[in-house]
């Protein structure tokens, strides 16, 4: 079977670590990760959604985001006591977008994106970015993510926040209840997996640059994604079946969220699939399917075989 990610398998010592939940590999990995992005500051969560859900909490703001997007994102906008509605932006899946502008800075959503000086290229300093080390992520993980800033009093405060409230210091000893907080910190398995793969990164981008290449060449897209490849076939339940038939699989990446009864009804008008607003949300989430990308693809002429099977069957 050609799977459509690829998830490394990483062996783990546990009796290595000096803490199960938080231990050094924590800070270690938030700052190969700075390092990494061209960051100065960083805070790691357990998951990219409590990291969104932080970021809005309390904020009351009117929160605009793409239909076709994780349902995860509209949940965490919500149940932070904020407003949601939906543009047309079908073009940001596997990349980065700016998911809100506040007055003083802006939150950049980058769980499917991971660059070199990407911090440094795409934010100011004021800005929170945010990543995913969701397993089949670019960096993947047992979960988690982690927001990036040059802004120190932004991250002092989510390093606060997702350990319980507590105020920050490197020794637990040295932590006092500053406020009701939240359960939401990385733990050291997580970094460490997480640590292990960003060694992997560029050696894994560079397989991936070849991959998307001979996709791009060989189906007529031009994709630039590191995460997904995405195409559009006119019957996708039909494709999808007949791709796994021959031991293909594939995926869906994303439902138009604007036609979902429960996020239609939480936002200020009555979106529709005719919704001219949408309109290309509806007819993309119908007819696009993601098809196996990652950096062992190589092997066996699994590429080829892939290229074929699409050909075949896409229209």
């Amino acid at each position: 079977m050609i799977n459509l990610f690829n998830i490394e398998n990483h062996k783990i010592d546990t009796s290595k670590f000096n803490h199960y939940l938080h231990g050094s590999i924590v800070s270690e990995f938030e700052d190969n990760f700075c390092k990494y992005v061209g960051a100065k500051y960083a805070c790691s969560l357990n998951s990219a959604t409590n990291a969104i859900f932080l970021s809005f909490l309390n904020k009351n703001e009117h929160v605009v985001v793409p239909s076709m997007i994780p349902p995860v994102v509209c949940n965490a906008i919500l149940t932070s006591g904020n407003k949601l509605d939906f543009n047309d932006d079908t073009d940001w899946v596997g990349d980065s977008y700016v998911l809100h502008r506040f007055d003083d800075y802006k939150i950049i959503d980058s769980a499917q994106k991971v660059e070199y000086n990407q911090f440094k290229n795409e934010a100011n300093d004021e800005d929170l970015m945010i990543f995913s080390f969701y397993p089949t992520k670019p960096v993947g993980s047992s979960d988690g993510g982690i927001i990036v800033s040059n802004d120190y009093e932004k991250i002092k405060w989510f390093k606060e926040a997702t350990m319980n409230g507590m105020t920050y210091a490197h020794n637990n000893w040295d932590r006092t209840i500053k406020f009701p907080g939240y359960k939401m910190y990385m733990n050291s398995i997580q970094c460490y997996i997480a640590n292990e793969n960003l060694k992997l990164l560029d050696f894994k981008k560079m397989k991936l640059n070849g991959i998307r290449e001979k996709y791009n060449n060989s189906l007529g897209y031009n994709n630039t994604s590191d995460h997904l490849y995405r195409i559009e076939v006119d019957n996708r339940e039909d494709f999808i079946d007949k791709m796994k038939s021959d031991g293909i699989v594939c995926g869906v990446h994303y439902e138009a969220l604007h036609e979902v009864k429960t996020y239609r009804e939480s936002t200020s008008r009555p979106y529709s699939a005719t919704d001219r607003i949408c309109k290309n949300s509806s007819i993309v989430s119908k007819k696009t399917v993601s098809i196996p990308f990652h950096e062992n693809l190589n092997d066996n002429n699994d590429l080829e075989y892939v290229i074929e099977k699409v050909k075949r069957y896409r229209r």
